[in-house]
C-alpha cells in the first residue's frame, strides 16, 4: 500500500479528534473533581486528575488551590479549543485547493489561542513558583516554553497561509 498525502491526511484527522475528545474529557473531569473538592469533599483533592494530588495546597491555602486548579482548567480548555481548531482546519482543506480564507482565519486563530495559552502556562508557572516559597511543590509542568514556540510556528504558517490565499485569488482573477 502506498502512503498519500490524503491518507496522512485522514491519519492525522483521526488522530486530532481522539486528541481533540481527550483534552475534552480531561478538562471536564478535572472540572469535577475540583468542584467536589471544594463543595463535596476535601479529600477529593488527593486524586484530582490521574493521581495529581493537591490536598497539601488545600489545606494550606485554599485560595491558592482554587488559583492552582482554575489555571490548569483554562489551559487544558485552551488545548481542547486548539485541537477543535485544528480539526476544523483539516474539514476545510483541501488538497487540490490548498489556499483559502477560511483556512487563514482558522490558523490566525489557533496561533491566538496558542499565545493566549502560552500565557497563562507562564502565569501558571510564576504561580508556582511562588507557590514553591510558600513550602509546598506543584507537580504540574505547565510547558509556557513549548506552548509558546508552538504558537510562534503557528503564526508563520498562517502568514504563509495568508499569503497563499492572496496569490490563489490573483491567480484565479488572472485565468
Amino acid at each position: 500500500m502506498e502512503t498519500t498525502p490524503s491518507t496522512i491526511l485522514r491519519v492525522m484527522n483521526v488522530i486530532f479528534w481522539v486528541l481533540f475528545i481527550g483534552l475534552c474529557i480531561k478538562t471536564g473531569a478535572i472540572l469535577v473533581s475540583f468542584a467536589v473538592s471544594l463543595f463535596v469533599n476535601a479529600e477529593g483533592a488527593k486524586d484530582l486528575y490521574q493521581g495529581l494530588d493537591l490536598s497539601e495546597l488545600y489545606h494550606f491555602n485554599r485560595s491558592l488551590y482554587i488559583q492552582t486548579v482554575s489555571l490548569f482548567i483554562a489551559l487544558t480548555g485552551l488545548k481542547a479549543y486548539i485541537a477543535y481548531l485544528v480539526v476544523k482546519v483539516f474539514l476545510k482543506f483541501k488538497l487540490a485547493r490548498p489556499f483559502s480564507q477560511q483556512l487563514v482565519t482558522l490558523f490566525s486563530k489557533v496561533s491566538y489561542y496558542a499565545v493566549g495559552a502560552g500565557i497563562i502556562a507562564l502565569i501558571a508557572s510564576g504561580h508556582s513558583k511562588f507557590v514553591l516559597k510558600k513550602g509546598i511543590a506543584i507537580p504540574l509542568h505547565w510547558g509556557s516554553e513549548e506552548i509558546l514556540f508552538f504558537a510562534g510556528v503557528i503564526y508563520i504558517l498562517a502568514l504563509i497561509f495568508k499569503k497563499g490565499a492572496e496569490l490563489q485569488a490573483e491567480n484565479d482573477l488572472t485565468v
